[in-house]
Parts: C-alpha cells; structure tokens; sequence
C-alpha cells in the first residue's frame, strides 16, 4: 500500500515532494535538507526548482535540465515533480509542489498538503500544472 508523505510544515511540499520519490518520511528528508542548507520557511523551495533538484541529484536521482511546458496528462513522463497552484507574489513567482506518477498505466499524483481527505490524487481536472520536471532512475 502506498504511504504519501504529508508535509509537516505550511511551506514544506518541496521537502514531501522529494521524501515521496526518494521513499522517505518527511522527517528524514528534513534532516537531509536541512544539513543541505535546505529550509521549508526559505520560500525559495517553492519559487524556485533549484533547491528540489539538489535534494533529488544528491540520491542520485536524475531530473530534467529545464521545466518542460504541460501539454496533457497523458503526455507526462511516468515520474515527474509538478507545479500547481501558480500565483505571483511581489512580481516572484510561487507554486505547490506535487508528484505525478504513473504505475502499471495508473497515473495519480502524490499531493502532500495536509487539508486534503486524501494524498493521492486522480481528480486530474482541479489541478491545473504549468510545469515539470521529469524524474529518472529513482
């Protein structure tokens, strides 16, 4: 059975984001964060892709050099880290990060806010991506 991780803190999707690839809880890659230099209160985790993939290239985890455009549900990778939630702030964009997977031609994605009833995902229509990355060899 698949355990989504939920983040901990108001400002910690990055952080739960990367725990739900790597398949860790939310307190281990906290702790990995934050010996990076890496905080949930740094809004940069979610205003910039920087911070994400430093937490997924030191476990070996390969990600797109750039945000690719979403085109369509169905045009994702199998694994993919997504922003939703896009809003503008003082002129600096922000955004919500989630987990797009897809396993055995099932796609779902892995929300970490901690409101929802559930963490998986499929109501595909109320999440509007603008972006991601592609995740490989995690």
């Amino acid at each position: 059975m698949l355990r989504p991780v939920v983040q901990e803190e108001t400002s910690g999707c990055g952080i739960a984001s990367v725990a739900n690839i790597l398949g860790k809880t939310y307190a281990e890659m906290k702790v990995v964060a934050n010996a990076m230099g890496i905080y949930a209160e740094d809004t940069s985790l979610w205003s910039d892709t920087q911070y994400v993939r430093e937490m997924l290239s030191i476990a070996g985890v390969e990600t797109s050099a750039d945000e690719i455009p979403f085109e369509s549900w169905d045009g994702l990778p199998d694994l993919a880290l997504l922003s939703i939630k896009h809003h503008t702030e003082d002129g600096r964009n922000f955004w919500h990060w989630v987990v797009f997977k897809r396993t055995d031609g099932q796609a779902f994605v892995l929300d970490s806010a901690s409101y929802l009833p559930s963490n998986i995902r499929t109501d595909f229509d109320e999440m509007q991506p603008k972006w991601f990355i592609e995740v490989t060899h995690a």
